[in-house]
């Protein structure tokens, strides 16, 4: 059977995450950081302005792609400058057709 924390434990672990949290640093980025990040921006929304009215099954998820890199900006894993190109590029090339295995 689990066992239940009191009120009391509860409210301490609340009080610990609410202190831990105001005392994280903020992230400090150099100023060749935070240019890298505003290109990286513009690109992304401007892949996505671009994009808006096209047609195609791979449109959707290479979009979706590009907002949650805008979403996460902030995370600590962001990916590197190949990979990135990739994603700028998704929604604008087509994927390779599918070959048919019909060679008798």
């Amino acid at each position: 059977m689990a066992e239940q924390k009191s009120l009391k434990e509860l409210e301490a672990a609340r009080l610990a995450r609410q202190e831990a949290k105001a005392n994280k640093p903020a992230g400090n980025y150099s100023d060749e950081e935070k240019a890298k990040r505003k290109e990286r921006v513009e690109k992304a929304k401007d892949a996505l302005s671009r994009s808006a009215g096209m047609k195609g099954d791979h449109i959707a998820p290479a979009r979706s792609a590009l907002k949650n890199y805008l979403r996460n900006l902030n995370d600590k894993n962001q990916p590197d400058d190949a990979r990135f190109e990739l994603l700028i590029e998704a929604p604008f090339k087509a994927p390779p057709k599918r070959r048919s295995n019909d060679r008798f």
